[in-house]
């Protein structure tokens, strides 16, 4: 399971998929100028989001 912790405050999270309850997993999506985004999404398909915000700043994750 994706973990995001935020290098600020110490503060994590864990996600879990609302339709399958599956543990959602750390993965990125390219941009069209060349730069990612990190993401977590269901392994089951049913979507992704961006990673969670604390402190003004998006929390991160380790692959």
């Amino acid at each position: 399971m994706a973990t995001y912790s935020c290098e600020k405050c110490g503060m994590a999270v864990n996600a879990t998929c609302a339709k399958c309850d599956k543990p959602l997993v750390n993965d990125s999506i390219d941009k069209p100028d060349g730069s990612s985004v990190q993401v977590s999404k269901c392994p089951e398909g049913h979507g992704k989001i961006k990673s969670p915000m604390c402190c003004g700043e998006d929390m991160s994750c380790s692959i």
